[in-house]
């Protein structure tokens, strides 16, 4: 997908090495279960005040039905970030469908406190 194909809603987008660190976490939180997938738990996470930081695919057709998220992570105060693919979200997710949208969300003593949290700071600077 060429650069000029993604939605300029879909801000802030990771670039290509943010995204495969995005990616990387997403994955291990999976491992953890410390992973919510989809649009609506990804809500639920925010609402319930335990999401880290929301990953959204940027190739959402129509990209409409997840920017309610970035309005509701500004809420919350949770950093957010779009990832090129879905595709590639889904499989850091460890599925085989293509997920949208998905939230690392908060655990006691988590092993990936500090990636995390390196992870928080290097989003918050995409969104100044």
């Amino acid at each position: 997908m060429a650069e000029s194909d993604v939605n300029p809603k879909a801000y802030p987008l990771a670039d290509a090495t943010l995204s495969k660190t995005i990616l990387d976490l997403v994955q291990q939180a999976a491992n953890y279960k410390q992973l919510r997938k989809g649009a609506n738990e990804a809500t639920k996470t925010l609402n319930r005040g335990i999401a880290e930081f929301i990953v959204m695919a940027a190739d959402a057709e129509p990209l409409e039905i997840i920017l309610h998220l970035p309005l509701l992570c500004e809420d919350k105060n949770v950093p957010y970030v779009f990832v090129r693919s879905k595709q590639a979200l889904g499989r850091a997710c460890g599925v085989s469908r293509p997920v949208i949208a998905s939230s690392v969300t908060v655990k006691e003593g988590s092993q990936l406190r500090p990636q995390i949290q390196s992870l928080q700071t290097a989003i918050e600077r995409l969104l100044v």
